[in-house]
């Protein structure tokens, strides 16, 4: 059963490669070969002065609605199709188009190619337009908006090097599966191929990294290709799409209606939520009597559980009923609550102890809402052997929405104590804990301690707390010890790991959710790919604040040299600049802090202030992420320094 909202799900078997579940999701460039997708819109600035970023949100998702129902159009007359933009031109049609997909911020970088879309949307009052430094912020813009409310992130960016610029960020949000519109300029219709000044291949260079793109070659397609470009980004796995727009498109002026019939796109459920037929209830029945006969069940949950708001509720009740542990993807984290007795945490190369153990020994893995990429699975060959039994039966696989699916599996499944792998599990839990040897007074922290004492600071805070992360060893501590108890509080890069992504998706969750104490966990080198970007924070007043775990180095790099090139720092060695000078240059409050008695100090300092605010935190330049799973290697043969496992855990 497909339908909008699912990533990925199904019920273990396990494969030697990546799953019997099939991918639920197709690329979607043949639905319209003529047209390759672009950038959404930018908003006005209407003076020299920027104003702040509104304190609350004009529009609230309707928590019951689906993510694509969300955004889908106003309801219309396909007469208002016909002769509604009569006279309007491309910019401004672009312009409605985004007030009938209730789209409420976007994020952008002006140019000459998107002059006439600017001019459109100059002094409007649909929604703020936020101005980065770069596109690449706008696009990481776009994505953490996204990620932290569900809702279609929007970026608009002008030819050429514009388009080129957020490219990095469709390729993220692609690997990622998260749903973003942009619209990028091109250079007009008869200029095109001729190597024009700012043209470049949009369409071409961006086709691998969207589910759909197009260029608009004829203003009277416009509203269809937008509403296309909303319906692909929100159906099946959520992803990407651009749509390229010719300036004398944007430019012109709409003379004759527009034929209704022409612009519609068939529905949502009609065309991805199919009726269970009698198939898939087998499956899922199948399904559902593996796992109630399974001694040793793991469930593997990501973050495809949140393409549905029912989602982590449905996981909730299904692990009371059953007594199955939970262990997640980094994206999955938050979906289940890790002060749980049943969470296992993060699976995989950085994942707990507890975790890799228990996918190792487990007899049936179910898989919500995720992919089996290589930095979970290990040595593929060796992950989950009696997991693996299964799937050369050709037992279990059910693949389709995954929360639909557990909807039908919920009643099918016994209730089951399950008491002895449980307290295997939990025995594990106690013996092998997350574990770092404390800083030595008047040494340079440890980096677990500053999450840890951020996270003591949050405990009963954690409704209200988003966290983003760049990418590196700071990314890896956050998911170690920070711990997550709801959904949609972790905005990370996961699949391309793309480093200068924490700031700006920062800044992008928090225009979605002002009402959310919002924080970038960074490293100094991960942070200084996008530092510009605090100026954007600066310029709006946007309560942003990044937390910034500074060792000097190219920290997971360095790592790497350490265990595997015998000490050789070849290119990993940063001299930064004073971040908190930067900071208070860019309109930020500035903080320090180089001794650990200080830290609970300023960490409550740094929570408190009300403007945007970065922590610079010196940490120890030498400290590992551990456990880690050394390339090549299965998941139980994890680097761990001084602690090591029992042969009966390894064994049993």
């Amino acid at each position: 059963m497909l339908s909008n909202t699912v990533k990925r799900s199904f019920v273990t078997p396990i494969t030697s490669t990546t799953g019997v579940a099939l991918n639920t999701t197709c690329k979607l460039s043949s639905i319209a070969k003529t047209s390759t997708t672009k950038r959404l819109i930018n908003t006005a600035i209407k003076s020299n002065e920027s104003k702040p970023i509104k304190s609350k949100i004009q529009f609230q998702q309707n928590q019951k609605l689906t993510t694509a129902a969300a955004v889908a159009p106003q309801e219309k007359e396909e007469e208002d199709y016909e002769n509604a933009f009569i006279g309007m031109t491309g910019g401004e049609i672009l312009h409605e188009m985004l007030k009938r997909h209730n789209v409420k911020h976007v994020f952008g970088y002006p140019g000459g190619a998107i002059l006439p879309i600017m001019d459109a949307i100059y002094e409007t009052d649909q929604f703020e337009f936020v101005l980065p430094r770069h596109e690449q912020g706008a696009g990481h813009m776009a994505e953490g908006y996204a990620r932290a409310s569900g809702n279609v992130g929007v970026a608009i960016v002008t030819s050429g090097p514009g388009a080129t610029n957020i490219i990095t960020p469709l390729q993220d949000a692609y690997s990622d599966g998260i749903p973003m519109v942009v619209f990028s300029g091109q250079v007009p219709n008869a200029s095109i191929g001729t190597d024009a000044f700012q043209e470049a291949d949009v369409v071409g260079i961006s086709r691998a990294c969207t589910k759909w793109n197009c260029m608009v070659k004829d203003i009277r397609e416009l509203p269809r290709r937008i509403n296309e470009a909303f319906h692909i980004a929100t159906s099946g796995r959520p992803g990407p799409v651009l749509i390229d727009l010719p300036k004398d498109v944007t430019a012109g002026v709409l003379k004759k209606p527009i034929n209704g019939m022409q612009v519609s796109i068939p529905s949502i459920r009609s065309l991805n939520q199919p009726v269970p037929n009698q198939k898939a209830i087998h499956s899922i029945e199948r399904a559902a009597k593996l796992i109630n006969n399974a001694k040793r069940p793991v469930i593997y949950a990501g973050a495809g559980l949140l393409n549905h708001p029912d989602g982590p509720k449905i996981l909730n009740e299904l692990v009371e009923k059953s007594n199955i542990p939970v262990t997640t993807t980094l994206q999955g984290l938050g979906v289940y609550d890790e002060e749980k007795p049943l969470a296992l945490h993060m699976l995989g190369m950085h994942g707990s102890v507890y975790a890799n153990l228990a996918i190792q020994k487990a007899d049936v893995i179910l898989a919500l809402g995720v992919r089996f990429d290589d930095r979970v699975t290990g040595k593929v060959s060796e992950f989950a052997p009696k997991a693996k039994e299964a799937a050369l039966e050709k037992r279990g696989a059910v693949v389709g929405d995954v929360t639909e699916n557990l909807e039908l599996m919920l009643p099918m499944i016994k209730k089951n104590k399950r008491t002895e792998w449980v307290n295997t599990v939990i025995n594990w839990k106690k013996k092998y804990p997350f574990t770092y040897k404390k800083s030595e007074p008047g040494k340079p922290m440890k980096p677990q301690e500053v999450i840890e004492e951020l996270n003591r600071q949050l405990k009963d805070k954690k409704d209200d707390v988003i966290i983003s992360t760049g990418v590196g060893q700071h990314q890896m501590w956050a998911a170690q010890y920070f711990r997550w108890r709801k959904p949609r509080s972790i905005v990370s890069s996961g699949g391309l790991g793309t480093m200068g992504f924490g700031l700006p998706s920062c800044i992008g969750a928090k225009v979605a959710k002002p009402e959310k104490t919002v924080i970038d966990i960074d490293g100094d080198s991960s942070l200084s790919m996008t530092m510009m970007e605090l100026a954007t924070a600066g310029q709006y007043q946007i309560g942003v604040k990044i937390l910034l775990l500074n060792n000097s180095y190219q920290g997971m790099v360095k790592q790497w040299q350490d265990l595997f090139y015998n000490f050789r720092h070849s290119g990993t060695k940063m001299t930064n600049p004073d971040f908190v000078k930067v900071a208070e240059a860019m309109r930020l409050k500035g903080l320090r802090c180089t001794d650990k008695k200080d830290l609970p100090a300023k960490i409550k300092e740094f929570l408190e202030t009300d403007k945007p605010v970065l922590l610079d935190v010196t940490i120890d330049e030498n400290e590992h992420v551990l456990p880690m799973v050394p390339a090549g290697k299965a998941l139980h043969e994890m680097e761990l320094g001084s602690q090591t496992i029992d042969e009966e855990d390894l064994n049993m």
